[in-house]
């Protein structure tokens, strides 16, 4: 499990960095602040969350926050996907941005799953 933390820890993180240079190009160049502000708060906060839960003070209090962390990255993928389909970003940069966070959930969607198995046995 530690080694799957570290490869979560190291793509959420990249991926909130790509997140925050996407939204400087979607405020400076397509002058879009609502749904792009919205992007940056859920891009930023998986990553965020993830960070938190290395520091949880039980196993409970880990679920929670990764729990959390889920949520966040299903929203993220919904912003990214209302801005491709708004025509503010185009086909090809989602491609660049929606297989990445669509990774993260199925990591998170995973360590949620085992880390709820483990506190039932």
């Amino acid at each position: 499990m530690a080694e799957r933390k570290n490869v979560i820890k190291k793509k959420s993180y990249d991926f909130a960095l790509a997140i925050v240079r996407l939204y400087k190009d979607l405020v400076e160049n397509k002058r879009e602040f609502v749904l792009s502000k919205q992007l940056l708060r859920s891009g930023t906060a998986v990553g965020a969350l993830i960070r938190e839960a290395e520091h949880a003070e039980s196993k409970r209090d880990f679920l929670h926050k990764m729990n959390i962390a889920l949520k966040e990255a299903n929203e993220t993928e919904y912003w990214l996907e209302l801005l491709k389909d708004g025509d503010f970003i185009s086909k090809e940069t989602s491609q660049i941005y929606l297989p990445q966070i669509s990774e993260l959930i199925k990591i998170l969607a995973s360590i949620v799953k085992s880390t709820k198995a483990s506190l039932q046995r």
